[in-house]
């Protein structure tokens, strides 16, 4: 008999949790053409336009192959343009479109929409210490 009780597990809480809001998220967006990926990879552009490839697989902790793909996507769908970098001949930068500058308030409207539904029933209190114990527990994780 083992001890293992996925109910009291953070672990898969967690990576429940996380499929529960990427599947919330991604209905959300949908109607505005994104996918969960481009979003990410939106926010850290609507932050500062102008990164690399590098620069968002350091950012979003992913895989080099599936920023590749994520920008390949973004490319095609008229959300980004890639340029030749000012000082690095090897790399390039990738930039936002104007249609990609025009879908941030709906989408970070959308995602908080989520993330108010998620937290719904919680005190402001219990929001911040949720917050708080997150990242507690994702900086712990990290190597």
């Amino acid at each position: 008999m083992s001890d293992f009780d996925k109910h009291r597990s953070a672990g898969y809480l967690a990576n429940h949790m996380a499929r529960v809001f990427a599947h919330a998220l991604a209905e959300r967006i949908r109607p505005l053409g994104l996918a969960p990926g481009q979003f990410m990879t939106l926010i850290e552009l609507w932050r500062e336009d102008g990164l690399t490839q590098r620069d968002l697989v350091t950012r979003l902790d992913v895989e080099q192959a599936t920023m590749a793909n994520t920008l390949k996507r973004m490319e095609r769908d008229g959300l980004i343009t890639r340029r030749a970098h000012d000082s690095d001949s090897r790399a390039r930068t990738i930039h936002l479109t104007e249609h990609a500058r025009a879908l941030q308030g709906p989408a970070e409207a959308a995602a908080n929409a989520v993330n108010a539904q998620a937290m719904r029933g919680m005190s402001g209190a219990e929001r911040s210490d949720f917050i708080r114990l997150m990242t507690q527990a994702i900086d712990s994780l990290k190597p």
